[in-house]
């Protein structure tokens, strides 16, 4: 059977999708599945084995300059790539009427998604050959398990969903100083926890014999893991690393402290025992879902204490 996913962003919504393909692959014989993606992502479907191929989209690249030629020449081979296959469905999972109009429409084949009244843009769902009704008074994950589910006409496993992708990054031979990985950055500052309570935090880990490594973005990133690490030997600051060599990273850690971002529910993706610090979010909808995964709350970031974070973190180790 031949699918098309279209699922093109954001990290944290991507992951979410693959506990699905898991659940399908498992269900159905043959799967074929193709998943079209923003190309800044296009790295992580490729982890999962139930991927045939992936389509690459730039919609976030293309509106700044949609008229120029290389923008017209990329949308053509990108449009060319989308339409070699006829597929049996075309799942969209994203739920917005920019991946409805984008690329759903351009697929062949039977076109499925959420109805109306389960959807983020209500207007994408009539561009659905066919709809279904799926509560959102529970996690994304669970939502998109349904909507394949429903789509491809299996049961449900009533199982944890299984991401499909830890196995990916493991090397046995890997034999390093076990360390931890702290996530300190984000792109709302609402959701940063301040550099005195992970500089606190880092303190009195001194005694425990784990290094600490921080990742890092972008530039304005790089200068945030530098203040963190300033003084302390047993904190190191990454190099600029891909998605893959991150996900290689967090997958050998012992364990992660995070702010809620992307690479929070990679964490989670990768089976690995984290705690998401939730200030200025909601955890229950969209939060860290799988094994180990501990959600600290609080009323604003300011108010999650750095002994509190310890105290779990302990616990984990």
């Amino acid at each position: 059977m031949k699918i098309c996913l279209i699922k093109t962003s954001s990290m944290g919504d991507i992951l979410h999708t693959l506990p699905a393909l898991t659940d399908a692959q498992s269900a159905v014989a043959d799967l074929q599945l193709d998943w079209v993606v923003e190309e800044s992502f296009a790295e992580i479907p490729t982890w999962h084995s139930a991927v045939n191929q992936v389509i690459p989209i730039a919609l976030r690249r293309w509106r700044k300059t949609p008229f120029s030629a290389q923008t017209r020449r990329e949308w053509r081979q990108y449009r060319t790539l989308l339409q070699q296959q006829q597929y049996d469905a075309v799942i969209d999972a994203q739920g917005l009427v920019k991946s409805a109009v984008f690329a759903t429409r351009l697929a062949h084949g039977v076109k499925l998604g959420y109805d109306r009244r389960s959807i983020r843009e209500p207007l994408a769902s009539f561009f659905y050959d066919k709809t279904h009704a799926i509560s959102y008074q529970q996690h994304a994950v669970e939502r998109i398990r349904q909507l394949f589910a429903l789509s491809l006409g299996y049961r449900l496993p009533k199982t944890l969903g299984d991401y499909g992708i830890a196995h990916h990054f493991l090397n046995p031979a890997n034999h390093t100083t076990p360390y931890l990985i702290f996530i300190h950055s984000t792109t709302r500052d609402d959701k940063h926890w301040s550099e005195s309570a992970w500089r606190e935090l880092i303190t009195v880990l001194a005694p425990s014999g784990y290094q600490i490594q921080l990742p890092w973005g972008n530039n304005k990133e790089r200068l945030r893991a530098e203040r963190l690490a300033q003084g302390f030997a047993y904190v190191q600051v990454l190099p600029k690393t891909t998605l893959s060599q991150i996900a290689a990273k967090i997958a050998h850690a012992k364990a992660v402290v995070s702010v809620d971002t992307g690479l929070s529910h990679l964490s989670a993706a990768l089976d690995k025992p984290n705690i998401t610090l939730y200030g200025a979010s909601d955890p229950r909808l969209i939060g860290g879902y799988g094994k180990n995964q501990i959600a600290l709350c609080a009323d604003s970031m300011s108010a999650i204490s750095a002994s509190k974070v310890l105290e779990e973190l302990l616990k984990l180790l």
